[in-house]
């Protein structure tokens, strides 16, 4: 452990509730099939953490007390990838696809800056209040967890997994633009790839004829964009828990590509900095009601208070590449994504 981590008590922060009196921590997914609520983050590279509360309660202004957030200067923020080095990565893919190795890959990048004030400004709880004002998403959301080297702050508008009993549904987007009248043929094309992807993949787990896609390609209204957003249900098969629901779905496919193995390589072969908890999974299970609700790690700030040059907050965005793409324009729209969000994060004091 750092002298940089605050005095913050571990909570987790999502909707209208708050949870507190951490109990135990845990990277085994079985554990979510027993009892209690849990906060979960599962990072894009795998690792996962589960942290079961024993106090959940309603959320309120003052429910919990927080610290402060002090954000980075807004020229502060350095990328995994520069202009060149994305662009490059959007035309690498291009070639990938033209030899048939993949149909899509998710191309992103991770921006960083360093924490003015790491002792006393720098709670996530504090910066997911401003983006509730600023950039409220459907999905938001706080873990923090700084014994555990976990303090996440997400915005995220995607859902990659809720569960009633059986029942499990999955939210992919994919196409953005400024307005409706932005979204191209390919972001159409590319969105019912990825459902193909997610239909896949929890029929691995869900029993054979139960995956179905109630909504293909619907319109949603974000702050700042819009984005194609389809849904995909299924039901469990007997037996099949947590363990066997991460193994068939995780990561989620809207921020990997297609075919999903083939994407990963590519991933692996072209991003020069670890993704962490972006892309990953953030939210919550209530092992009791067996309801969860997991968000994809987009739109999401972490702390890494372990980076050699000093304790950072993170941030990542990325676009979907296919054939049809445009690297000016794919960059473009990871600006897009990124630049309403980082502007709230550097200018927030609170």
């Amino acid at each position: 452990m750092t002298d940089n981590f605050p005095q913050l008590v571990p909570l987790a922060r999502f909707d209208d509730r708050v949870a507190t009196g951490l109990l135990d921590v845990t990277d085994d997914p079985a554990a979510l099939d027993g009892t209690g609520f849990w906060a979960v983050v599962a990072d894009f590279e795998g690792g996962l953490t589960c942290a079961r509360f024993a106090d959940v309660r309603p959320a309120g202004p003052h429910t919990v007390s927080s610290g402060r957030w002090r954000g980075p200067a807004r020229d502060s923020w350095t990328s995994s990838l520069d202009h060149a080095a994305y662009t490059a990565g959007v035309r690498a893919i291009r070639d990938r696809i033209a030899t048939g190795e993949v149909y899509q890959a998710n191309l992103c990048r991770v921006l960083s800056a360093p924490l003015p004030d790491p002792g006393h400004g720098a709670d996530v709880d504090a910066l997911t209040r401003l983006l509730a004002h600023g950039n409220p998403a459907p999905y938001a959301g706080t873990i923090r967890l700084p014994g555990h080297r976990v303090e996440v702050a997400t915005a995220s508008p995607e859902l990659f997994l809720a569960r009633t009993g059986q029942t499990v549904r999955s939210g992919p987007i994919k196409g953005t633009g400024r307005t409706e009248a932005d979204l191209l043929e390919k972001d159409y094309a590319e969105n019912v790839m990825i459902v193909d992807l997610v239909r896949n993949d929890l029929g691995r787990v869900c029993g054979t004829g139960s995956v179905t896609v109630p909504d293909l390609c619907a319109v949603e209204k974000h702050p700042g964009l819009v984005h194609l957003v389809s849904t995909v249900e299924g039901e469990l098969r007997p037996g099949a828990g947590w363990p066997e629901l991460l193994d068939a779905t995780f990561p989620p496919g809207s921020v990997t590509g297609a075919p999903k193995s083939s994407a990963l390589r590519i991933i692996q072969e072209l991003e020069t900095a670890p993704r962490g908890p972006y892309c990953g999974a953030v939210g919550w299970v209530d092992a009791d009601r067996r309801e969860a609700r997991l968000a994809v790690g987009i739109r999401t700030f972490w702390l890494d208070r372990d980076d050699p040059a000093g304790p950072q907050v993170r941030f990542g965005a990325g676009a979907g590449i296919t054939w049809g793409s445009d690297p000016e324009g794919e960059w473009d729209e990871t600006e897009l994504k990124a630049a309403r969000l980082l502007a709230i994060a550097s200018a927030g004091t609170d």
